[in-house]
Parts: structure tokens; C-alpha cells; sequence
């Protein structure tokens, strides 16, 4: 599942995820699932026909990102994996970084971030310019609404209709998710 709120030139975007890397670190053994939330750079596109046309929008570059994941063979709800990557380069997320409040409290520690935008923008080395505050204050009103999706998320993970491994296949390896 993925749910994408968007403003003029950020977006947030949150997906459910079921994840299992081949070449496990330790600490990190056996598959993992839950809920990615990022910030990430949204950009218009040109119209392909008419003015009526449907405007494609690309969902660019990450700058931030929080991974809200448990083990899958442990206790559903312990969130014994979230971390968030407080900047992002090319891509690539840069170092995990483990806070006892985002596990203590995810939803609660991800409307903190998000209500911080400028914050957490100029932490993941982003400049905020006027379309950037004007986007943090856009998104300050609807905090609660992605904390809702994000909730609404962790619970069906938790039910295991969502952040599953695909039926009936043995994986040495896998990524199942939008993000």
C-alpha cells in the first residue's frame, strides 16, 4: 500500500514494506517488516495533451526517511527495528540512527519530524527556501492525517495483511514495498 500526501514540493509518501537482505548484518538477522515513511521532493509535469490532460507528477529524491520495522518472527507491535536516516544522498540512505522515543512512541515521534519540517530539512543538508516554509506549514495542518495512515498501517502489519512475504515461495532475499 502506499499514501502520498503532497504540497508544492514536498511530499510525504508511506508504505508498508516486508524485507529480507541476503547479506544480513549482524544485529539484523531474518526478515523484517512494518511501515517506511519519507519525505521526498515532488515535481510537476507538463501537460502530455490538453489542458483537461491528467498532469504526471513525479515523486523525485528522498531527503529524510524512518523505517517503522520489527523482526517478522518476533512479538507483532515491537517495532525492535525502527530507526530513522536523518539525510539521504543519491538515493541512498545515510546511517541509521536508533532513538528510544521513535520505538516508545513512533507514531507520536514521526508527527514531531514532520511538524519540524525546516528542521528536519536543514538537518538532511536541504536549503528552505519560501516554497519549502510555505510546504512546512501546509504540512503542520495535516500532521494528524498522516499519523492516522501511518497508524492505520502499523495495524494491519501487525494483523499481517500487510509488510508480507509473498505466498508460498522460499526467499533467500527480497523487497516487497513502493518504498
Amino acid at each position: 500500500m502506499l499514501q502520498v500526501f503532497g504540497f508544492d514540493r514536498i511530499g510525504v509518501v508511506v508504505g508498508d514494506l516486508y524485507f529480507l537482505d541476503p547479506v544480513q548484518k549482524k544485529g539484523q538477522e531474518g526478515a523484517e517488516h512494518g511501515v517506511r515513511l519519507e519525505v521526498r521532493l515532488l515535481e510537476p509535469g507538463e501537460l502530455k495533451g490538453s489542458i483537461y490532460s491528467a498532469r504526471p507528477i513525479s515523486i523525485g529524491a528522498p531527503v529524510w526517511r524512518a523505517d517503522l520495522l520489527e523482526t517478522v518472527d518476533g512479538p507483532p507491535g515491537s517495532l525492535d527495528r525502527a530507526h530513522h536516516h536523518p539525510r539521504m544522498q543519491d538515493w541512498e540512505p545515510r546511517g541509521r540512527t536508533f532513538d528510544a522515543e521513535l520505538s516508545a512512541d513512533p507514531v507520536g515521534w514521526v508527527g514531531r519530524q514532520l511538524s519540524d519540517l525546516e528542521g528536519l530539512l536543514d538537518r538532511a543538508g536541504v536549503e528552505v527556501d519560501a516554497t519549502l516554509a510555505a510546504d512546512a506549514g501546509s504540512l503542520r495542518a495535516v500532521v494528524p492525517e498522516v499519523q492516522r495512515a501511518v497508524t492505520a498501517m502499523l495495524d494491519q502489519v501487525k494483523a499481517g495483511t500487510l509488510g508480507t512475504a509473498p505466498a508460498g515461495e522460499q526467499l533467500t532475499g527480497a523487497r516487497i514495498s513502493w518504498l
